[in-house]
């Protein structure tokens, strides 16, 4: 029975087929690096995550050409310069408000002088289009900052959103505002250009909101900075010259994870709470909800922040990115 037992394992190996590992998560990535710290975070946690594969990073709001800089710099220390970078047209720092050009962020400067790669001639919303067309109902979208990008996709093409495979926002104040304020807060990336913002939740696709309600309170403290800032690598070098610029341009010390939180509802939805509503976007800015209306997304209500926390601290200390 002994001599039996490896040509046994063999035909059972042969019978029952391996079961092989998920394909990565095809995803596209608009944000307003440079802008705000946590666009930074944010896509560090989805280059250190093998759950996806990254299609393309777009870069809207302001000077968008600055903002691509910093994308392209990020991407060559990492090694992953073959990650296709789209540039937006650029805007006002408030669409209705201010003039051109947007304001020279301090984390441009990052940057500045770098040529190494450079993005891709197809502007970013065409981008958005082709590789939503390109893979229908496999791609998911995420968008955490204004939304002038997909305000011209849906303008161009109003079909193209529709084939996403979900959509991911940082986007909106619907319980909380600011620093855990219980009145709402007209929030940045929808107040920033409210015709767009208005156009995004009107189009008539599904959107999963992180808004100020579960991204407001997630800060990423001193303790946990000092830890990433000294692990010295490619990535947390990067990140850290990044935070310097930004807290010595702002005053602030401590960032809060606004859009990796709407990363994270992706990856580890476990974390989060969400219910059904119908939103809205006012003329000056706000969120609300319709609960007369059927619902046209999902709003977040919860999230474990200390879990959240850990994993991406586990994340970040544990990759080991870079160019060889």
């Amino acid at each position: 029975m002994k001599q039996c037992l490896p040509f046994l394992m063999l035909v059972i190996l042969l019978v029952v087929p391996l079961q092989a590992a998920p394909a990565p998560q095809k995803i596209l990535f608009d944000c307003d690096l440079g802008g705000d710290i946590d666009d930074a975070f944010a896509l560090a946690l989805i280059l250190t995550s093998p759950e996806f594969e990254v299609l393309g990073i777009t870069l809207d709001h302001g000077l968008t050409e600055k903002r691509a800089q910093v994308a392209c710099q990020m991407l060559y220390h990492l090694g992953l310069e073959k990650i296709p970078v789209a540039v937006g047209r650029q805007t006002p720092n408030v669409a209705g408000k201010d003039k051109l050009p947007g304001p020279y962020s301090a984390q441009f400067y990052w940057a500045e002088g770098f040529s190494k790669i450079k993005p891709i001639a197809t502007p970013a919303s065409d981008f958005i289009i082709q590789t939503l067309r390109k893979y229908p109902n496999e791609v998911i979208l995420f968008t955490v900052g204004p939304v002038p990008n997909i305000a011209d996709v849906i303008q161009k093409d109003p079909g193209a959103l529709k084939l996403a495979k979900k959509i991911y926002s940082m986007f909106g104040s619907f319980y909380l505002g600011y620093g855990s304020n219980p009145v709402p807060s007209a929030e940045w990336n929808v107040v920033a250009d409210v015709a767009s913002s208005k156009a995004f939740v009107e189009a008539g696709i599904p959107i999963t909101y992180a808004g100020l309600d579960i991204t407001t309170f997630v800060t990423f403290e001193e303790k946990m900075r000092v830890k990433l800032f000294q692990r010295h690598s490619p990535l947390t070098d990067a990140l850290s010259g990044l935070y310097t610029l930004w807290s010595n341009e702002t005053g602030y010390d401590t960032p809060v994870l606004f859009d990796a939180v709407a990363v994270a509802m992706a990856l580890w939805p476990d974390l989060f709470q969400t219910r059904p509503a119908h939103v809205k976007v006012t003329d000056g800015g706000y969120t609300v909800l319709d609960e007369g209306k059927t619902p046209n997304g999902e709003v977040g209500m919860t999230v474990n922040k200390d879990e959240f926390l850990r994993r991406v601290m586990k994340r970040w200390l544990q990759q080991n990115l870079g160019r060889p």
